[in-house]
């Protein structure tokens, strides 16, 4: 698949599949835990410029002691 956006991945057994849709990859997270009580984990492939930008500026958290300076950081929410 050469426009994959997720690749869902389970430590625990051999389920590796790709995914062009966050929502059918968290489906299938979802559905796989559900089947096995494994807990899949995923890695996003290629995020918008403005999302990636987005969480750059917010930090790992959001909180104001973890960002730069960013019109994107809100703290009135």
């Amino acid at each position: 698949m050469t426009d994959q956006r997720a690749t869902v991945t389970c430590p625990d057994c051999d389920l590796h599949e790709a995914f062009r849709k966050l929502g059918a990859a968290r489906e299938r997270i979802e559905e796989h835990r559900t089947e096995t009580g494994h807990e899949a984990i995923w890695d996003l492939g290629r995020l918008d410029a403005g999302v990636e930008r987005a969480g750059d500026e917010a930090g790992v958290c959001g909180r104001p002691e973890c960002t730069d300076e960013s019109p994107l950081f809100r703290d009135d929410v």
